[in-house]
């Protein structure tokens, strides 16, 4: 691990972050989208906002990515928002989240499968590509 700034990142951190405040401010009334979508999203936005600030190995960033996940996921079912001090509706109550699902944790695997599969498409295409002479 080695501290990098990577501005690709960065724009991508936002890019993802303002999808994410899209779909739980406009995109509430859509349930598939803000019950799932949103919570495989949200594991691409942790990969991009470590990887703007340190160079990883992608895998264990990933594996990484998702433990602290399902942590976070688990940590909800014993209401640590509450436990934290955070009143319902604050920004960090909401960040933590106030209830867990199995569904959830289904979600999180799924965003760092889909991750896991494009970062190893990307990193074989640039691999075994020729350069252009």
């Amino acid at each position: 691990m080695k501290f990098q700034f990577s501005l690709k990142y960065l724009l991508l951190t936002i890019f993802i972050f303002l999808v994410e405040v899209l779909i739980a401010t406009k995109l509430s009334n859509v349930f598939f989208v803000r019950a799932y979508l949103g919570d495989v999203i949200v594991v691409m936005l942790l990969y991009t906002f470590v990887k703007s600030f340190v160079k990883v190995n992608d895998q264990k960033l990933i594996l990484g990515i998702l433990i602290f996940s399902f942590l976070v996921e688990f940590a909800q079912y014993f209401n640590i928002a509450e436990k934290l001090g955070f009143r319902p509706g604050s920004l960090m109550y909401i960040v933590i989240g106030n209830s867990f699902s199995w569904i959830d944790n289904l979600c999180y695997a799924a965003g760092c499968l889909i991750l896991y599969i494009f970062i190893k498409v990307t990193n074989n295409d640039r691999l075994t590509s020729t350069p252009n002479l």
